[in-house]
């Protein structure tokens, strides 16, 4: 079998074709947020805010409302409920968010459960990429671009927010409405990547390539453009192993990325592992030297 063989054959079938658009967009977007997740360091929060959201989707499936605005009142609802708890206990906060997303998660996977319905709603916890449908494809497609439209014309305010919340507010800006603001692009961009990964490993998709963009450069604009690229090949090349190796697709996505993440934490050359210690080491010869 040659390379261009390799290529191609998967792209035959219409089923994959979508797999592989639909990926991307879901890729793209998640990768230009998880770029603020980790600066905020919301990593936490984003697991909280994903796996909230399903609930929600399931009663947005029971009413035949659409699945955004259940994720999003769930975000939102998820939010205010770890903040309530917070400032009205002694629990500390990463306990909270531990409790308040377990239990709406729970409570997502009760509804799943006992929900009659003609779909497997499994697939909103496992993902279904090879099973989108083309009205699935447009319904990701304009909920990835409202939220990368959104986010890429507050990228200014929004990263001041994360560096210096203070000065933010001394311009003008309202700290908490950047924060409402991210808080609800964060829901509306789990129900993008819903579908393609499933509730369970939309975390790893919001935070991963993020993650691996932080380690690559100090520029917060830079890591708005590695951060999409990285996850975008990463998603591809998962999507094709998937087909090759006939495994989960949805979970190769994320193992590519996790794959990729550990080679730049070791090799990266100014914070990786080793990068850090070979210029530990020149300085340290120069000194003696």
């Amino acid at each position: 079998m040659t390379p261009l063989d390799f290529l191609l054959e998967p792209l035959q079938y219409d089923f994959m074709v979508r797999a592989l658009i639909t990926t991307v967009f879901a890729a793209v977007v998640c990768a230009v947020l998880s770029c603020w997740l980790v600066l905020l360091g919301w990593s936490l929060m984003g697991d909280a805010v994903s796996h909230a959201v399903l609930p929600g989707v399931v009663i947005a499936y029971i009413v035949g409302a659409p699945f955004a605005l259940g994720a999003v009142v769930f975000g939102f609802l998820a939010v205010a409920l770890i903040g309530i708890v917070r400032d009205t206990s002694r629990v500390k906060e990463d306990a909270v968010i531990g409790i308040v997303f377990t239990t709406l998660f729970a409570f997502g996977l009760v509804l799943v459960s006992v929900t009659p319905s003609q779909t497997d709603l499994n697939h909103i916890i496992f993902g279904n990429i090879l099973g989108v449908s083309t009205p699935d494809l447009i319904q990701i497609g304009v909920l990835a671009a409202v939220a990368l439209v959104v986010l890429l014309l507050k990228r200014r305010d929004l990263t001041l927010y994360a560096f210096d919340p203070i000065h933010a507010h001394a311009i003008g800006l309202s700290p908490r409405r950047l924060g409402a603001l991210l808080l609800g692009m964060l829901a509306l961009t789990a129900v993008v990547a819903l579908q393609v990964v499933g509730v369970i490993l939309v975390v790893a998709m919001l935070i991963i390539p993020g993650a691996t963009a932080y380690l690559l450069t100090d520029r917060s604009g830079r890591m708005l453009l590695i951060a999409p690229i990285i996850s975008a090949v990463c998603s591809v090349v998962g999507i094709y192993l998937s087909y090759w190796l006939d495994a989960a697709s949805g979970g190769l996505v994320v193992v590519v990325q996790g794959v990729v993440f550990a080679c730049v934490y070791l090799f990266s050359p100014r914070h990786g592992l080793l990068g850090r210690h070979l210029t530990t080491s020149r300085r340290r010869a120069a000194a003696v030297g």
